[in-house]
């Protein structure tokens, strides 16, 4: 399987990790560490050196409460850092839901929308939409993600009911939509959308469940990385979950991303590019002996 993008046919034959480059302020996992033009430049160029195979940038947190960003100030975030991401010779994606925000990144280069609104949302004062953005580019990747109700308020009212069968419809209703629109199938990713409006039972359901998901026939992208879901299984209180550090969520958060390439994905969005590439290297070498027993290795 291969997905189509604005510069690259990106192979899926073996997992994609795709490093988050937050250029926010208000980030709830690196806590704006990289928000600066320049240290988000730099955190780029580092995710490379640690393994990623696609660089995802984004300009506005979408952690459960947190404020809209202007659309000036967020292509005032992201531009410069685009600008420079599609130099280094990589996929990059941006993170975004505003079609003029998708517009400007994709005249500068970049090659996959990732958008948690699934090209829902309809504020743009241009009056264009993300879908007529998308479908008006010649070869642009686009993930549509899963969201039950929205940022501000998708944890006070989570989502009831059988979780799979309701993110199954929702993804195959908004790729249909697209594909209607005249975008092929090749590029178009799914994502089930871990942590957006879901209980902790229903994401590790949709972990559990996610061969489902991937017989769509569409690749899987699967975003575990320092989410609250991992806090709340390791921890032993609520008071425990909330102060969980970012070293605490190291492992849980590799072994998610383990789980979801062994359920199938084919894409794992990570902030430990490092760590996560080097999980993936001990599955592919277990999966090599697998099917082709005595393989060798570079090194002993």
């Amino acid at each position: 399987m291969h997905w189509q993008t604005s510069r690259f046919l990106i192979d899926l034959a073996k997992p994609n990790v795709m490093g988050i480059v937050n250029v926010t302020p208000d980030s709830f996992s690196d806590g704006g560490r990289f928000a600066t033009r320049g240290g988000a430049m730099s955190h780029c160029e580092n995710l490379l050196k640690d393994g990623a195979d696609i660089l995802d940038i984004g300009g506005e947190s979408t952690r459960p409460g947190a404020p809209t960003v202007p659309v000036e100030e967020e292509l005032s975030r992201v531009l410069p850092v685009v600008r420079h991401a599609v130099s280094l010779g990589v996929p990059v994606s941006v993170d975004t839901y505003k079609p003029a925000v998708m517009r400007a990144v994709l005249d500068l280069g970049a090659d996959i929308i990732n958008d948690i609104w699934a090209l829902r949302w309809a504020g743009d004062a241009s009056g264009l939409t993300g879908e007529q953005v998308v479908a008006a580019h010649p070869s642009c990747g686009v993930c549509l993600m899963h969201m039950h109700r929205e940022p501000q308020i998708m944890q006070l009212a989570t989502m009831q009911g059988d979780v799979l069968r309701q993110v199954t419809a929702f993804l195959l209703q908004s790729a249909k939509h697209l594909a209607d629109l005249g975008v092929l199938r090749q590029r178009i990713c799914l994502d089930p959308g871990i942590g957006f409006g879901k209980t902790v039972q229903q994401n590790f359901a949709l972990l559990a469940r996610q061969r489902e998901l991937v017989a769509l026939g569409y690749p899987l992208l699967a975003g575990w990385s320092r989410k609250s879901s991992l806090a709340a299984v390791t921890q032993t209180s609520l008071a425990a979950v909330a102060s969980m550090d970012l070293q605490e969520r190291l492992v849980p958060s590799v072994t998610a991303a383990l789980l979801a390439v062994q359920n199938g994905a084919s894409i794992v969005r990570v902030h430990d590019v490092k760590q996560t590439v080097q999980a993936l290297k001990v599955l592919a070498a277990t999966q090599a002996q697998s099917q082709y027993p005595g393989t060798a290795f570079g090194a002993p």
